[in-house]
């Protein structure tokens, strides 16, 4: 059994009167350790399809298997203890308090994990450390350039050891060297530590690093390829590509 089994899934939006159906019959398989990107335009159902693989939302209809569970029969707090052990979120804003330290950033999600005090510091310690921010750890947000503002925030994902890695257009908000630099560290993690990593872009550049690209247009899967030679870390952005 796959790591994710999505099977015919749906989601509808009501807007007044109208209905927009942002996912049409979407089937997917993800297996774990996997590496691969979901690719669209705007509006191509992408983010609706991670929302709801990072239960944070529910189909309208379809069944969604999580390590042979089907997520869209369970209950918030069940939900919500998936997402916190199971799932780690990278968004494209960095989303970090901008009054606390790094370090304090990444020991939110720790708040809920039953650990003491100390053994949550050497975990958030490590999770810094892995991401190569382990002399910044008592830096504020704001005396972080937005890479390693990016950092902190893929260390707090990291820090529960999930199973799955989700990042919501990771380089967005960054220059194209510093997003080449981030999405070397997805790859670094994901061979070193195992994770599933999936990241969820409409950027062609960012979504060749990982070894399988889905692309999706108006809620469908449109295709579902392997990347056989995924860039590798460190590779210029050619000029022009957008």
């Amino acid at each position: 059994m796959s790591l994710i089994e999505i099977h015919n899934l749906t989601k509808v939006f009501k807007m007044g009167e109208n209905e927009v159906r942002a996912l049409d019959g979407v089937s997917l398989a993800i297996e774990q350790g996997e590496m691969l990107a979901i690719m669209g335009p705007s509006g191509s159902g992408k983010s609706t399809l991670m929302s709801i693989v990072g239960c944070l939302d529910a189909p309208t209809s379809g069944t969604y298997l999580l390590d042979g569970e089907a997520v869209e029969q369970l209950k918030d707090t069940r939900l919500a203890d998936i997402r916190n052990r199971k799932i780690g979120f990278v968004f494209q804003q960095f989303n970090l308090l901008s009054r606390t330290s790094a370090l304090e950033n990444v020991l939110l999600p720790l708040g809920y994990s039953g650990l003491g005090a100390r053994a949550s510091r050497e975990k958030a310690l490590k999770a810094l450390e892995m991401v190569g921010l382990a002399e910044r750890t008592k830096h504020h947000p704001g005396e972080l350039s937005g890479g390693q503002q990016q950092r902190v925030a893929i260390a707090r994902a990291l820090v529960n050891n999930p199973s799955i890695l989700i990042a919501d257009e990771p380089t967005g908000a960054l220059d194209s060297k510093t997003g080449e630099e981030i999405m070397g560290l997805f790859q670094t993690l994901h061979h070193e530590h195992g994770q599933t990593v999936i990241i969820v872009t409409h950027d062609l550049f960012v979504a060749r690093h990982t070894k399988r690209i889905v692309r999706l247009a108006d809620g469908k899967i449109t295709s579902d390829a392997v990347n056989s030679n995924p860039i590798k870390a460190g590779t210029r952005r050619p000029e022009g590509e957008d």
